[in-house]
């Protein structure tokens, strides 16, 4: 059960990569970003014009959880998304679907939705 439970998480990784990839790239960034850990949160913290010490936040527990929904709801509106239902329900809750329908999807990035 183990082996089958790896390869179940590795699948949702490689799934989580690719949605980045394709999110950063639509945004101008570049793709490899996404495979270098805590960069790429700050390159979507960049993307939707948090400022840097927002990292901080989402290495704080329970909090992290707060912010990491409103970084959500931001990235939504950065690609002209309605926040509740691609920023929540699918950035936040189905986390490797939701990048994957954002970049591979008609949604055009727009800029950083907080200015």
């Amino acid at each position: 059960m183990t082996g089958c439970m790896f390869v179940v998480w590795l699948a949702l990784i490689v799934i989580l990569i690719v949605g980045f990839w394709k999110v950063f790239t639509k945004a101008g960034y570049p793709g490899w970003a996404s495979l270098i850990p805590i960069y790429n949160v700050y390159v979507v913290l960049q993307m939707v014009g948090r400022p840097g010490w927002w990292l901080v936040l989402l290495l704080v527990p329970f909090v992290n959880i707060v912010a990491w929904i409103i970084v959500c709801m931001d990235i939504a509106k950065s690609f002209g998304k309605d926040p509740i239902v691609y920023g929540i329900i699918l950035l936040f809750l189905l986390n490797g679907i939701g990048f994957l329908v954002l970049g591979f999807g008609d949604a055009e990035y727009q800029g950083p939705s907080v200015v």
